[in-house]
C-alpha cells in the first residue's frame, strides 16, 4: 500500500514536472525564457517548447503589427507658423531579447511610451527643417517617410521595427486658428471694400460717360431740328411766295382765312377793333376784294 503511494506520488510529480516543463507558442507570440531574471532562450518559432520546471519563467510577447497613437503635437515649421499634428505608427517587435533588455519587466506599455517619445522627437526635428506649406502640400508623404527612418533607427535599440508613419491632422492652434480667421476675415473685407470703390468709380465714369453722350445727342438733334426747321421755313416761303405769283388776290384771301383762324381759336377768344379796321375786309366786303391787314 505504501509502496503503491508512493510510486502515485512519484508518478504525478513526474507529471506535474513535465507539464511545468512544457510551453506552447501561440503563431501571434514570440517568448523569452528566463532564469532568474536572465534570458535563456528565445522561443520564436509557434509551437510546442519546453523549459526548465518551476525555475524557469516564460514571458511572451506580441509578434504582431501594432499601433501607436501620437497624441497632439505642437510643431513650429520654418515659416513659425506653429501647427498641431496628431500623428500615427505601426510598429512590432522584432528582437524580443533586447526588447527585454531595453523595457525590463515594463513590457509593451513601457516600450508604447519610449517610441511615443522617439516619435515625437522625429516629428518636431523633421517638421521644424521644412515651411508649414510643404507639411500640407503633396510632400507630406515624403515627409512622413522622413519621421519613419529616423524612427527606425532610434527604436531598434528598443527592439522593435516602425513600419509606418502617418500624419492624421495638421492644424493651426486654437489661438493662431481664431487669429488667422480674423486676419482671413480683414483681407476678405478690405477686398470687398476695394471691389465696392472700383466699381463706385466705374459707375461714375459710366455716368459721366452717359451724360456727355446725352449732351452730344441732344446738341446734334437740336441742331438737326433747327436745320429742318430753317429748311422748311424755306421751303414754305417758297410755297408762299409762288402761290402770291401765281394768284395774288387768292394768296390774300387764304391769308385772311389763316390769320382769323388764328386770332379766334380757342372757346372764349374776343378781339376789340375800330370799326374801321381792314382785319374784317373781307368778311364786311360782299365781293369780297378787301385786304386783309396782319
Amino acid at each position: 500500500m505504501n509502496r503503491s503511494v508512493i510510486l502515485l506520488v512519484l508518478l504525478g510529480a513526474i507529471v506535474v514536472g513535465a507539464l511545468s516543463s512544457l510551453f506552447i507558442v501561440d503563431e501571434r507570440e514570440k517568448a523569452l525564457v528566463l532564469r532568474f531574471g536572465r534570458v535563456v532562450n528565445v522561443q520564436e518559432d509557434p509551437g510546442l517548447a519546453f523549459k526548465l520546471p518551476f525555475v524557469d519563467e516564460v514571458v511572451k510577447y506580441d509578434d504582431r503589427i501594432l499601433s501607436l497613437e501620437v497624441g497632439p503635437l505642437e510643431v513650429t515649421p520654418l515659416d513659425d507658423r506653429r501647427l498641431v499634428v496628431d500623428a500615427f505608427a505601426r510598429y512590432r517587435i522584432t528582437d524580443v531579447r533586447r526588447f527585454r533588455e531595453a523595457v525590463g519587466v515594463g513590457s509593451e506599455a513601457a516600450a508604447e511610451s519610449r517610441l511615443d517619445n522617439i516619435m515625437r522627437d522625429q516629428t518636431r526635428e523633421v517638421l521644424g527643417t521644412v515651411s508649414s506649406n510643404d507639411i500640407l502640400s503633396s510632400d507630406r508623404a515624403a515627409l512622413m517617410l522622413r519621421i519613419r527612418n529616423g524612427a527606425i533607427a532610434q527604436a531598434r535599440d528598443l527592439g522593435l521595427e516602425v513600419i509606418d508613419v502617418r500624419l492624421k491632422r495638421t492644424d493651426l492652434p486654437q489661438a493662431n486658428l481664431e487669429a488667422t480667421f480674423a486676419r482671413m476675415r480683414a483681407e476678405r473685407e478690405r477686398e470687398a471694400a476695394d471691389e465696392i470703390a472700383r466699381g463706385e468709380e466705374a459707375a461714375q465714369r459710366v455716368r459721366a460717360q452717359a451724360d456727355r453722350t446725352e449732351v452730344e445727342l441732344v446738341s446734334e438733334a437740336e441742331r438737326e431740328a433747327e436745320v429742318i426747321r430753317g429748311e422748311a421755313d424755306a421751303e414754305r416761303n417758297n410755297i408762299f411766295a409762288e402761290a402770291y405769283g401765281a394768284d395774288p388776290e387768292f394768296f390774300e384771301f387764304y391769308r385772311s382765312l389763316t390769320a382769323y383762324a388764328r386770332a379766334l381759336q380757342g372757346g372764349n377768344s374776343s378781339l376789340v377793333l375800330s370799326p374801321d379796321n381792314e382785319f374784317f375786309n373781307y368778311l364786311k366786303s360782299s365781293d369780297g376784294a378787301g385786304r386783309v391787314q396782319q
